[in-house]
């Protein structure tokens, strides 16, 4: 029941049988998750691997496709991973976006159990958040343009280049 429609460019999401259609990002998210995506993998552990858009299916008829995942394990190669794969999940905020990755995913990422989970706003901070007690806390706030924090893993991110 998770086989959805072709994207034509939108993302397409479900939660509990209502999709969630995302116009595509505008370039400063795209900007922003190049950053991302190529300032990640060196600080990656060994035996994960960060993958963008995946289809993460959360339990249900949940069905969520994040701006990138980190895995616990690598390898993966099915049609979505299973949320207790991901050791973080990480949103872009984009003007259409806005309640559902604030406000929505972050709720659905932590019923599913996903450690952490990274918010990163397009015009101000990116915050890293740790499940604890089945909410996200803050534990990490981005200053400067850079990130660091020293769990899943340690690193320091420069969202500015």
């Amino acid at each position: 029941m998770l086989d959805l429609p072709e994207d034509r460019g939108c993302r397409i999401e479900l939660v509990d049988g209502a999709l969630l259609v995302s116009p595509a990002p505008r370039s400063g998210h795209q900007r922003l998750l190049q950053r991302l995506l190529i300032g990640f993998p060196p600080v990656l552990p060994a035996g994960t691997e960060l993958l963008p858009g995946v289809n993460v299916r959360l339990g249900g008829q949940r069905l969520l496709i994040p701006d990138f995942v980190v895995m616990n394990r690598s390898g993966h190669s099915g049609l979505y991973c299973q949320a207790q794969d991901l050791l973080l999940a990480a949103e872009i905020v984009s003007p259409s976006s806005r309640v559902q990755d604030r406000v929505l995913k972050r709720q659905l990422y932590a019923e599913a159990g996903v450690p952490f989970y990274l918010l990163v706003e397009t015009d101000g901070p990116a915050v890293l958040f740790e499940l604890a007690d089945g909410e996200y806390r803050e534990s990490a706030r981005s200053e400067g343009g850079k990130l660091t924090f020293s769990e899943p893993f340690a690193a320091t991110l420069d969202l500015t280049r």
